[in-house]
């Protein structure tokens, strides 16, 4: 590995990171209004809660309800896992870049940070949220059609999407832990209405309706969603397409570029996606869908801390 890409590595994987999961808040907080009937509050508890940011949260603001987490996850720069700061540390980290970057990554990642930095408190307010969380999607996309159209194919282009698919694969199985038990419907509520509406919100939030729609037709279950984010071959955001995409990729760098280490990080891909390959929804349910997502998530931050080791200077 070369010593500039040594340098850099770090930076890349989080670049990708760091706009997904700005992508992914939007998409979340676009979906929260469709469980506003829930006057309790607990659609908004949920976004708090997927991010695991309860602590930080309550520190702030004594309920979450349709002001508070809108602000803490898009203009709030004191939070770290907020939209404006995702697209700040993004930002940070293309400047260290800047070299291994195509103009047009660099510009867009510019525009769209002053852009953020421009919000007013308005602009999350609830006749405007929905507008604004579509704007932020469609920048986190621009960004990502102008990466896959002009950066450089080379050993940074491998790592970039190497973060960009942990990122995807993180947020998934964060997304479907927390709704599948915040969803779970009454027994005389199942496949009514209300019931099937909450689980189509979980797919937008997924960006996966339409795909979803093709594939399960009408059946739109508990089940048939969380086998469609975790098991589907051919959904962009799946689990197991992403980590499938992972192992592709790590193998890429091992073999074209011939990059020394990486063996523990396969292995540990190896058996994540095993375990992804050989189960099926009926089984995962039976035996605890929250201990299974557990087991992946943690078997996804020992593959990231393994490649950061690995290929990454520490910081």
């Amino acid at each position: 590995m070369s010593e500039l890409l040594s340098r850099n590595a770090d930076c890349i994987i989080w670049l990708a990171r760091y706009m997904e999961r700005a992508e992914n808040l939007a998409r979340i907080l676009g979906v929260a209004e469709t469980f506003s009937r829930d006057q309790a509050g607990r659609n908004w508890l949920a976004v708090v809660q997927i991010n695991a940011d309860e602590e930080r949260f309550f520190a702030r603001h004594r309920v979450a309800d349709a002001h508070t987490v809108p602000h803490f996850y898009i203009l709030d720069a004191d939070n770290p896992n907020s939209v404006i700061s995702s697209v700040r540390a993004a930002r940070e980290n293309a400047r260290s870049l800047r070299p291994l970057l195509s103009t047009e990554m660099w510009r867009q990642l510019n525009r769209m940070s002053r852009w953020m930095g421009g919000l007013s408190a308005n602009a999350v307010s609830q006749a405007n949220l929905s507008a604004l969380c579509t704007e932020i999607k469609e920048a986190c996309q621009l960004h990502l059609g102008i990466t896959e159209g002009t950066f450089y194919r080379d050993q940074a282009h491998y790592f970039y999407w190497l973060g960009k698919n942990i990122e995807r694969a993180d947020q998934t199985t964060r997304l479907l832990d927390i709704k599948y038990h915040t969803l779970l419907p009454r027994v005389e509520d199942v496949g009514s209405p209300l019931d099937t509406s909450h689980w189509g919100a979980l797919l937008r939030a997924a960006a996966g309706y339409q795909a979803a729609r093709r594939v399960l037709g009408g059946t739109i279950t508990p089940k048939s969603v969380a086998a469609f984010l975790l098991f589907s071959d051919s959904f962009p955001r799946s689990v197991i397409l992403c980590v499938r995409q992972m192992d592709w990729l790590l193998a890429q760098l091992r073999s074209r570029y011939h990059l020394r280490g990486g063996a523990r990080a396969m292995e540990l891909l190896d058996e994540l996606r095993a375990a992804l390959s050989d189960q099926t929804i009926d089984h995962v349910v039976d035996h605890g869908l929250h201990e299974f997502i557990d087991w992946v998530q943690r078997q996804l931050i020992l593959i990231f801390t393994e490649i950061r080791e690995t290929f990454c200077q520490s910081r």
